[in-house]
């Protein structure tokens, strides 16, 4: 058998910062990449390494059984891979698709595929750049568990860790929006924070050690509160809605005094006083997450 047979190959659609994280991880795993991008001039460095360049999508996705699509949202990847001459092309082939976007736009790709004879699994990176290749990159699947065992292998090139989360192609992307929901609220109160004890004096240095703290405390919380959640317990033994809702009106306090906006604590504030409004004064937090599911 010769070597362009036995070596698998993968097509990388998408050229950014992350897709050629991902061709090169593919390169140096010695998988045959093929990559394509929409604005040329990207692929420079990848085809110095041994990737092939391809004029258009369609000789992209031609060139291999299994195709990975990173670009930015689904508007992107729908442009692409519909295209009449792409999706002739991929019929009998697979993509992987580790855009990020929405649970219902990830079912609607799964759907669309299915209707054309692409097989289809959905992915999401959890992990930044410089993780690809690396045992710290963190890769979630869904979709056809047999079609991504069938894939497993070369996927696995690309580092870290992949989980299979279910036959529902949104299911990827739900863990997707559930974990950077906590990533960029954390991020938004780390940002108020930083202005809030610079008012007062305290540089961005001289808090970080105690931020630090803060966030080790979360990951036991994580677990308790999610317990609590699936069993609808919502706890307050340790910490009701009362007291926590004291605390809130203190930084909503200290923020206007200085000017500073305070319109998202507000929000978590008013939540948390609804929530005490209801009867759940004694409950913790976490009784919050049903009043906002509430329709």
């Amino acid at each position: 058998m010769s070597e362009s047979t036995s070596r698998p190959s993968v097509t990388v659609l998408g050229l950014g910062p992350m897709g050629r994280a991902l061709a090169a991880a593919f390169l140096d795993a010695g998988v045959r990449t093929t990559v394509w991008n929409r604005t040329p001039g990207r692929d420079g460095e990848l085809v110095a390494r041994g990737a092939v360049a391809a004029a258009s999508p369609e000789e992209a996705v031609a060139a291999a059984p299994l195709t990975v699509v990173c670009v930015v949202n689904y508007d992107a990847s729908d442009a692409v891979l519909r295209r009449a001459a792409v999706t002739t092309a991929l019929k009998g082939r697979t993509v992987v698709n580790l855009s990020a976007d929405t649970p219902g736009r990830a079912r609607d790709t799964a759907d669309w595929a299915a209707r054309h004879g692409v097989r289809y699994l959905d992915g999401a990176i959890m992990t930044p750049t410089p993780t690809i290749g690396t045992a710290d990159a963190v890769f979630l699947h869904s979709g056809p568990a047999d079609l991504y065992e069938e894939h497993r292998p070369v996927l696995a090139a690309l580092g870290g860790t992949h989980t299979h989360l279910g036959e529902d192609a949104g299911r990827a992307a739900a863990y997707d929006i559930a974990l950077l929901d906590i990533f960029w609220t954390a991020m938004a109160g780390y940002t108020h924070a930083l202005a809030l004890a610079r008012a007062e004096g305290v540089t961005g240095a001289e808090l970080a050690p105690f931020a630090h703290g803060i966030a080790a405390i979360l990951p036991p919380l994580f677990t308790e509160f999610a317990a609590d959640a699936d069993a609808g317990t919502y706890s307050g033994e340790l910490n009701p809605v009362t007291s926590a809702v004291s605390t809130m009106a203190h930084v909503v306090h200290a923020s206007e005094a200085h000017g500073i906006d305070a319109s998202v604590m507000r929000v978590v504030e008013g939540q948390a006083r609804r929530v005490i409004a209801l009867g759940h004064g004694t409950d913790g937090y976490t009784r919050v997450a049903e009043l906002i599911a509430r329709r």
